[in-house]
């Protein structure tokens, strides 16, 4: 599970607007950087809950249109637009208008406090469209203006992690939870302990995470995403499918929720639950990878008209998110290596990450994976190793590193590993899996 970028959830500014009236979504010429808000799915949320974003909306867009040199509406707009993209999948419309409104507010030369919110906001769009090194940049130069506020250390824990600088991602998460000890550095703990192989640790932290949020929330609901995947990931499919069963009794159509059940459903062998639940939750949202495990879904059963469909609308996805600064690199490495098979291109996007942040352990994992393929085993077991180098557990890293040492003739130790790793979790669904049970069976 990839690190929780809790800022963008965040609707403390927002709720200062407990009413009022609706108003038109009209966009005059005079302020461009206002961006219309999308209807959404009628499935995402409540009725109210759609009903008070659509009324926050329009008492925003308001006092920005009677007051255009006021600051506070502009940097809660922008929130609100990174809050409606992460709710409605929506990214390549709402993350452009989040750094539009970012950027109004630092043309009006704002003060220090102003100024430190806006580039606290530009740092956290920038996480989520995977502008790693712009995000860090950002953060570290926001901390001077304010180090004792939390998020910034949230914001430089993700960065940091996100380029595989993990020790320091540690430091920055230390002085996050010295400073505010609630769900955001709670689940930053977990994912970090299960980084460096704490993985009992790291389902504690996150049920700390759990019960500090408000149930029925959307950071609720991801949280207990975050927590009943920790618990998939090790092979623990009750727990993970008692998270998620949980998840939708509090907040009911939660697509992200949805599609990990269906994954439950496709590791238990019931694929047609697993589709039908796929579908129902790109349905809701279009996330690209409930597309990628429909996809896989399809490859795996043969139906290759339908799995080659579902993966070309994945890369006209991903083009998309990509001509909106969503850098996607290692999505388009896991669509060839899962999907098309062309390793080649597999190879070409996983080292374009590779080049920016080489320590970063998913990076890592996939280059294994594609060396592997190719049969490049000496490549496998350099990349395999770095997987590890924080001692990890995660089961399909050991995997990939069994592998690797299995086919380089140290026998021994592959199957120690790929025995570890089958034991952890035997229901492994990677392009891999198929091989390594097979050799822990002979």
């Amino acid at each position: 599970m990839k690190p929780l970028h809790f800022f963008t959830l965040l609707l403390s500014a927002l709720l200062l607007f407990s009413s009022c009236m609706r108003e038109s979504r009209s966009v005059t010429h005079a302020f461009p950087e206002i961006v219309p808000m999308k209807d959404r799915n009628s499935a995402i949320g409540s009725g109210e809950e759609q009903a008070y974003m659509e009324e926050t909306y329009a008492k925003l867009a308001d006092q920005i249109r009677s007051n255009p040199q006021s600051l506070k509406p502009r940097i809660q707009m922008a929130q609100f637009y990174m809050v409606e993209a992460r709710a409605t999948g929506e990214h390549g419309y709402y993350y452009p208008a989040a750094l539009g409104m970012i950027e109004s507010v630092m043309k009006l030369n704002p003060d220090q406090e102003r100024k430190f919110e806006a580039m606290l906001l530009k740092s956290s769009v920038l996480l989520s469209l995977h502008q790693f090194a712009e995000a860090r940049s950002i953060a570290e130069e926001a901390i001077s203006l304010n180090g004792s506020n939390s998020l910034i250390y949230g914001a430089l824990v993700d960065a940091n992690v996100e380029l595989g600088n993990y020790s320091k991602a540690v430091e920055m998460a230390d002085k996050m939870n010295a400073i505010r000890p609630d769900l955001r550095s709670y689940s930053r703990v977990s994912y970090l302990r299960e980084i460096y192989g704490e993985v009992d640790a790291s389902v504690e932290a996150m049920k700390l995470a759990v019960a500090a949020a408000l149930p029925g929330s959307e950071e609720a609901a991801w949280c207990r995403l975050t927590l009943g995947k920790l618990h998939e990931t090790y092979g623990n499919l009750s727990e993970a499918e008692q998270e998620y069963r949980q998840i939708l009794s509090e907040r009911a159509d939660y697509p992200f929720a949805i599609a990990a059940l269906a994954e439950i459903e496709h590791k238990k062998g019931n694929n047609d639950h697993a589709e039908e639940l796929l579908k129902k939750a790109c349905d809701i949202i279009p996330e690209v990878s409930f597309y990628h495990q429909l996809a896989n879904l399809y490859k795996e059963s043969g139906r290759t008209a339908e799995a080659e469909k579902t993966t070309k609308e994945i890369l006209e996805m991903l083009a998309d998110d990509e001509q909106h600064g969503h850098k996607m690199g290692l999505e388009y490495a896991r669509v060839h290596l899962d999907l098309t098979g062309d390793y080649a291109q597999a190879l070409k996007y996983a080292m374009e990450e590779y080049k920016t942040r080489p320590d970063n352990i998913d990076v890592n994992k996939t280059l294994a994976a594609v060396y592997l393929k190719t049969g490049d085993v000496a490549k496998a077991g350099e990349h395999a190793a770095k997987a590890l180098i924080t001692r990890s557990r995660n089961p399909e890293a050991l995997c990939l590193a069994g592998l690797a040492q299995q086919k380089s003739g140290n026998t021994s130790e592959g199957m120690r590993l790929l025995k570890s790793s089958i034991k952890a979790d035997p229901y492994q669904q990677h392009c891999l899996a198929d091989e390594a049970r097979a050799l822990v069976a002979m």
